[in-house]
């Protein structure tokens, strides 16, 4: 039986990694070998930071919304305690961006969740 080198398939898949490491330093982004490698760790990262993305956003939220209570008066505990007994349904994400862009919005959700938290908590 005949050799089959396949060499334009060859090529064509090492010319396309290559040029997806292109702006890695040195033999990154030279040799086939280096380039293979870099690529399936940074396309590992990218897998593994995808999913480390939302707790980062959770915890930017919370900061948020905490900082924004605290100018009301309240703790973040307690304000999430306050909009549980009030019945409200806002998430955190949405929380954040009206602290962020409307504080006076997020200033009436906090006084309608000390309104709900019981005397002694607030």
């Amino acid at each position: 039986m005949t050799r089959i080198k396949g060499g334009p398939k060859t090529r064509r898949r090492h010319k396309e990694v290559i040029s997806l490491m292109k702006g890695q330093w040195g033999s990154r982004h030279k040799l086939y070998r280096r380039a293979q490698e870099s690529l399936l760790h940074s396309w590992q990262y990218a897998y593994e930071h995808r999913r480390e993305r939302k707790g980062d956003m959770r915890r930017l939220w919370i900061t948020r919304i905490n900082a924004a209570a605290r100018q009301n008066g309240l703790t973040y505990g307690s304000l999430i305690h306050g909009l549980k007994r009030a019945n409200i349904a806002v998430d955190r994400k949405m929380l954040a961006d009206l602290a962020v862009r409307d504080p006076g919005a997020f200033a009436r959700i906090a006084d309608t969740a000390r309104d709900a938290l019981p005397a002694t908590a607030a």
